[in-house]
């Protein structure tokens, strides 16, 4: 569910994409999941946070949303009371050529764990 409050959502711009960050945000394995499902999405897609089936609780999955978009890994918008979500894609290849080709079949991986 978006936030109600007037908090601001911080997205580092793509040149200061720290790699230890995104490792960091990518250590996990629900986080893995996250991404490789904003993968799946394609470039241009958006999926709200409340369409992740992940095993964890909803506070729990706040706080893998906001690891990833503060490493730069994601970007969020609210929609309403929805809250969008997109894997960056060009950001991540234009810093970290490959990353994403490493990280994706990770995250694939471990959705087909949870099956």
């Amino acid at each position: 569910m978006a936030s109600r409050t007037a908090t601001r959502l911080v997205h580092p711009p793509r040149e200061e994409l720290e790699f230890t960050r995104v490792m960091a945000a990518l250590s996990d394995p629900v986080r893995l999941a996250i991404v490789a499902r904003l993968a799946d999405a394609g470039s241009d897609g958006e999926l709200a946070c409340s369409t992740f089936a992940l095993p964890v609780s909803k506070s729990t999955q706040s706080g893998h949303f906001k690891a990833l978009r503060e490493a730069g890994v994601i970007q969020q918008r609210d929609e309403g009371t929805r809250r969008l979500n997109r894997l960056r894609t060009d950001d991540l290849d234009a810093r970290f050529p490959g990353l994403l080709d490493l990280a994706v079949p990770q995250g694939r991986d471990v959705v087909a764990g949870w099956a």
